[in-house]
């Protein structure tokens, strides 16, 4: 038994322990992580101390995903311009910097609500930059065989701290105050840029260079090349529905606590932790099995719009939390595999371009998509925007899943295989 839990540790684990370089990167992160999800948690409640107002965490989100929205695509070409190594130091240590600014204005008592929503922004729109830089490094890590493995991993990582982090931020806020929480995320940065300065760039992943693109004609041919292949059309048609209809528990989940089941803030924090939870062991089980494939990918978005579709009569919270978790499960399954078919499919010097529409695909609609929630949550309840989103879900999967079975992709790579032709 002990020898068989620890050939799945090893696989499951197996980017973190054939790259030295991965390995440093996968450390930093589980601390920084948690910081991050510590300032988001601590954003929240101190512009709401500050105001008063719900809305105002509203024009808090706005703020944090707008410049996904509005330089997602940009960002991209900007990526396959520059190295991603010595671009996420940068990205890193400016959100650093960030974290420090707002946790010494906090401190000293002078914060005011437009503080936060500046530092907010600043930091969305640094992340714009982050996450397709972060995306191009972990390639260049472990390489294409072990890519969905990383991926995964990455995705644990997230969501693991999506349970303890804003946990423990909630701790800290009520013993010390959200100044603390910010200065905690700041100094969380040092774990990832050390691990970034110790790494061995002459290990990375040799990719194919070219003359760097400008970047209206770098755009237009990015975007060229991801209507053109297939896979990779699919994959972001469905990211892309999902993301608008789908990805909007930031809107649904207070109101389904608080008006649905009729439960306190307490619920809303526990249906919260069970979805995290379902997205950790989600990403757990993709980063053993290390296959990414269309068909799975859409089979991984159907049970999330599933799970949606069944929560919008309930009124039990054990049967949502038991669907929360499923869907949590779920959601992993699609968003990591996702990730990979895009990287995969993607030439190296068109990645960067190609991550980046991912990201306007999966985040750039947030916004879109949480007027739409609110305004069919208004309309009629958390029943009708789980219904909607369930059906929207079930939908294109549906479409992508039978495409998946007709048209000639490259269907998967796993840790133990190159990328096939198909």
């Amino acid at each position: 038994m002990t020898a068989a839990i620890l050939r799945v540790g090893a696989r499951t684990f197996l980017s973190v322990r054939r790259h030295r370089n991965y390995r440093l990167f996968f450390m930093g992160q589980v601390i920084s992580n948690t910081g991050t999800w510590m300032q988001r948690v601590a954003q929240a409640w101190l512009v709401l101390s500050l105001t008063g107002s719900p809305v105002s965490v509203g024009i808090l989100a706005l703020c944090q995903f707008m410049p996904f929205t509005l330089f997602s695509l940009v960002a991209g070409v900007v990526v396959d311009r520059l190295d991603a190594w010595r671009t996420v130091i940068g990205t890193q240590f400016t959100q650093m910097l960030l974290a420090a600014a707002i946790a010494i204005v906090a401190l000293a008592g002078v914060a005011e609500a437009w503080h936060v929503y500046v530092i907010a922004a600043l930091m969305g729109l640094v992340q714009v930059l982050d996450a397709p830089s972060r995306q191009s490094l972990t390639f260049r890590m472990v390489g294409p065989a072990e890519l969905p493995n990383a991926i995964s991993l990455n995705s644990g990582l997230f969501n693991g701290a999506r349970i303890f982090g804003p946990a423990l931020g909630g701790v800290l806020i009520a013993a010390a105050g959200a100044g603390v929480c910010f200065a905690v995320n700041a100094a969380s940065y040092i774990a990832v840029l050390a691990g970034l300065l110790l790494m061995r760039p002459e290990e990375f992943h040799p990719v194919e260079r070219r003359e760097r693109p400008r970047i209206l004609s770098g755009l237009k041919e990015g975007l060229r090349f991801a209507r053109q292949d297939e896979q990779i059309w699919l994959v972001l048609g469905l990211v892309f529905v999902m993301s608008t209809f789908c990805l909007n528990f930031n809107v649904l989940l207070p109101v389904l606590a608080k008006h649905t089941l009729h439960s306190g803030p307490e619920t809303f924090g526990v249906l919260s932790a069970v979805f995290g939870v379902g997205a950790l062991i989600g990403a757990l089980v993709s980063a053993h099995v290390s296959r990414a494939t269309v068909g799975v990918t859409a089979l991984g978005s159907a049970g999330f719009a599933l799970c949606e579709l069944l929560i919008a009569p309930m009124r039990s919270t054990l049967i949502v939390a038991i669907l929360l978790f499923v869907a949590g499960v779920c959601f992993t399954t699609w968003a990591s595999n996702s990730n990979s078919l895009i990287q995969l499919a993607s030439p190296d010097h068109l990645r960067g371009r190609v991550i980046g529409i991912y990201f306007f695909a999966f985040a750039g609609t947030g916004t879109a998509g949480g007027i739409l929630s609110g305004w069919l949550t208004a309309a009629g309840g958390t029943e009708l925007a789980f219904a909607v989103a369930g059906i929207a879900g079930l939908s294109v999967s549906l479409y992508v899943w039978l495409r998946s079975r007709t048209a000639s992709l490259v269907e998967e790579t796993s840790i133990d295989e190159p990328r096939l032709a198909a």
